[in-house]
């Protein structure tokens, strides 16, 4: 549906829709005006002129979320357009704004912060290119290092080196970006931009080189660190980690699959994630916490209960969690807390369905996401949800992918979830009585595409009928088959395929050598 323009934001558009008479007339333009140039012209997508007003910015900050966010002359929110041509033209111009001499203005500029930009699915921008995170990443990193190269060379203007702006970013390195971050990182208090790190993701990189530049980042500042893919972060390295550097503003972590095993512990192993817990206690900001696919059967209180904040969000899918477990989760001051909390791939209506409708109804007051993928959830379970869920009238999320739910039980469902008031987010299974009889769950990859898709447009049509009769256009429901989508991954998914098919390789050369010596 179209915003609402001001007056004001239809006169800035048509000022920058003429490129040429708008960068020659910028000189002339009030300093309280330049916001709202900007986000016009980044709406029509104008790159000169972007470069040009962040070149001769005149104010002392420059914060991307909120230019391109709601503002008063033109509601619609702009910050989750990624889009490459106006984003590479901001960066340019920041370069520029270092070199520009002599400036109209008189120098101000102190902070740019990037962290506003939101990465989607969707993009609405006419070019329908995208600068991820990881590419922002590295063409900032490029643009400090050519900066400092060309400040070296040439007789320029020696004021350019009194100038010190920070900027603020999401940084995500992998092995392939993982150099020219680390030079640029290294050099950063020679370079008048100063490249702070506010979040760190980190995907396909050796062990050696994610404790290198984490260093480098200045963990001091850190809020939120993901260590996702290929990162063969264990225990005993997470403790180093602890051990060696400090994360007091960090309130969101996220940690590699298999990070913990308590199937091998031994007494060492039991001290180690002592300390842990310990170490994360420290961290008085943390809040969010993820540790997917790994086993921590009995030990989550040990982990947990030394947090002296409550945590917002925990996402424990697959972890093998029993009922102490859940019971210490249910009862501990966490769960009057917890807006997010992911606890697929555990059978929690079997096993312990009164202890986790405890948990539920102790944070029904502020959960916004909920989680239950692969949890053998069935059609005998649903009037058991439904109860479990009545009191959950902030959710906003729902995900239950994988369950083996029949099509009569997710219309039985899907009549109730209509009652839920803030609800936008549906991610429901494909029905079981789409797939060949006998299937077993959890499915496997392979036989996940082969189900009767007819029969289940068919049923995804009555799913959206019991929406749209209850007036809830406004709920979004899908069946995002390999899971939800992450913009990290889509962005740097060929490198994550190169990385799987050569350690994959490795795996079987060593099978192989192991093989002949035997015989």
């Amino acid at each position: 549906k179209a915003t609402m323009k001001s007056l004001r934001f239809i006169s800035a558009e048509a000022f920058v829709s003429n490129a040429e008479f708008a960068r020659k007339s910028l000189g002339g333009v009030a300093h309280n005006l330049f916001p709202l140039l900007f986000k016009a012209s980044y709406l029509l997508e104008q790159r000169e002129v972007i470069h040009d007003l962040v070149q001769n910015w005149p104010l002392v900050d420059f914060n991307m979320g909120k230019l391109l966010g709601t503002t008063v002359d033109y509601q619609e929110d702009l910050s989750c357009r990624t889009c490459s041509v106006c984003l590479e033209s901001c960066l340019t111009g920041l370069r520029d704004y270092v070199l520009n001499h002599p400036s109209p203005y008189v120098k101000r500029l102190k902070v740019v912060d990037l962290t506003g930009i939101k990465d989607v699915e969707v993009q609405f921008c006419e070019c329908k290119k995208t600068m991820g995170r990881w590419a922002r990443t590295q063409l900032l990193s490029k643009l400090c290092l050519e900066l400092l190269v060309y400040l070296q060379q040439t007789q320029c203007n020696p004021g350019a080196f009194e100038i010190s702006v920070d900027v603020l970013i999401d940084l995500f390195v992998t092995e392939r970006n993982y150099e020219l971050v680390m030079q640029a990182l290294l050099k950063k208090c020679y370079c008048p931009l100063k490249i702070c790190c506010v979040s760190f993701r980190s995907d396909n990189l050796a062990l050696q080189k994610f404790f290198y530049i984490i260093k480098l980042t200045d963990p001091s500042l850190l809020r939120k660190l993901e260590i996702v893919h290929n990162v063969r972060l264990e225990m005993e390295h997470l403790e180093i980690l602890f051990n060696s550097i400090h994360f007091p503003l960090l309130m969101s972590l996220t940690l590699p699959a298999r990070t913990f095993n308590v199937q091998r512990f031994t007494a060492t192993d039991e001290r180690v994630l002592t300390n842990i817990g310990e170490k994360m206690g420290e961290m008085t900001q943390l809040t969010e916490l993820s540790m997917p696919f790994s086993i921590l059967t009995g030990r989550i209180q040990k982990l947990l209960s030394p947090l002296k904040t409550p945590l917002k969000m925990l996402d424990v899918p697959n972890c093998s969690l029993n009922h102490a477990d859940m019971a210490y989760l249910a009862n501990s001051f966490h769960a009057n807390h917890l807006e997010a909390l992911d606890l697929s791939g555990h059978k929690i209506l079997d096993l312990y369905p009164s202890i986790f409708f405890k948990l539920l109804s102790h944070s029904s007051s502020v959960l916004r996401s909920l989680t239950l993928e692969d949890c053998n959830i069935q059609d005998t379970h649903v009037n058991m949800l439904i109860l479990g869920l009545s009191p959950c009238q902030k959710l906003q999320e729902f995900k239950f992918l994988g369950n083996p739910l029949s099509s009569q039980a997710l219309k039985h469902l899907f009549t109730f979830l209509c009652e839920l008031p803030m609800l936008k987010n549906v991610e429901f299974p494909v029905p079981r009585d789409c797939y060949p009889i006998g299937i077993t769950y959890p499915i496997d990859d392979a036989s996940l595409c082969r189900f009767d898709h007819q029969k289940y447009e068919s049923v995804a049509e009555d799913l959206n009928l019991i929406l749209l009769q209850a007036n809830r256009e406004d709920v979004k429901a899908s069946t995002p088959l390999f899971g939800s989508y992450d913009a990290a991954v889509q962005e740097t998914k060929n490198e994550l395929g190169a990385y799987l098919i050569k350690s994959f390789k490795e795996t079987l050369e060593k099978f192989t050598t192991s093989l002949n010596k035997m015989s």
